[in-house]
């Protein structure tokens, strides 16, 4: 398996696939999954002639299951040594979720500073802030994210169950036909990264105020989200982190929830291919 070196000797887990030569597109997954994730996506943009590269965050999925870093930063960080052990430039970042921070993070410390990022994506992303403040009244009470960490030192496995076949892909809605294998990936690769990390980085997706790292995003930039998103709402998210980078543009789409990337991917694949080649 091929691993980058963090700068605190953290081994992050890669894939790259495609020619070397040919346009990198890197992806940062959602919470509390892995570079599996994006596994239809790798396989799109690979057919349509792209390089793609997905990595899997610190204590997620194949990477280190250390204790400490389990923060907004180091996960930028950390993504930053994946782009400098392939030399990736010129790169779309993609990013899901919590991956969505991370790309934010990335992009206004690290990536435009070394010219290596030329556009950026932000599906169903976290940015600006997910917790509700006195100043973010959109935002999602304390006490939700409390519920969480609750239930994953409590049952870890049944959670991810709950959490997968109920609003993170809307199977909880009247009518939805819930997709077994789509729940169950969910849950292997929930279940095969740290629960220590898992349940650090609930603080990190939701309490990490982006507001500074939008306002610094200078590259088109283009923002995803669902319009039935149970578990970033879409006014405290999508809507909202628009409005503060320079160069963004929001679609949205009625009806999808959360994880539209898995079980909309034949609306969103061309989509973004459509942005990668604006």
């Amino acid at each position: 398996m091929s691993y980058a070196t963090a700068r605190d000797g953290t081994a992050i887990y890669y894939k790259d696939w495609g020619p070397k030569s040919a346009q990198p597109i890197m992806f940062h997954h959602g919470w509390p999954l892995s570079s599996d994730d994006w596994d239809t996506q790798m396989l799109f943009f690979l057919k349509n002639g792209y390089r793609v590269v997905a990595h899997d965050r610190r204590g997620h999925g194949r990477s280190d299951q250390v204790s400490d870093g389990h923060t907004m930063d180091h996960y930028a960080i950390d993504a930053l040594a994946v782009a400098e052990h392939l030399d990736l430039r010129d790169v779309v970042h993609i990013g899901h979720s919590t991956g969505g921070g991370e790309v934010a993070r990335y992009v206004a410390k690290h990536g435009q500073r070394q010219g290596r990022v030329a556009k950026a994506v932000l599906i169903s992303s976290v940015p600006p802030l997910m917790l509700r403040t006195a100043s973010n009244p959109a935002g999602t009470p304390l006490a939700v994210f409390d519920g969480f960490r609750a239930a994953l030192a409590a049952n870890r496995a049944q959670f991810y169950v709950d959490v997968a076949s109920g609003p993170f892909y809307g199977f909880n809605r009247p009518g939805a036909q819930l997709s077994r294998g789509v729940v169950e990936n969910w849950w292997r690769q929930g279940m095969s990264g740290s629960a220590k990390a898992q349940y650090e980085c609930i603080k990190a997706f939701s309490e990490t105020d982006q507001t500074e790292d939008l306002k610094s995003m200078a590259i088109p930039t283009l923002v995803l989200h669902g319009e039935d998103d149970q578990v970033v709402p879409i006014d405290a998210a999508g809507r909202l982190s628009v409005q503060y980078v320079r160069n963004g543009t929001l679609k949205t789409y009625p009806g999808f929830s959360h994880g539209m990337t898995t079980v909309h991917a034949d609306v969103i694949n061309p989509d973004l291919l459509a942005f990668l080649r604006s």
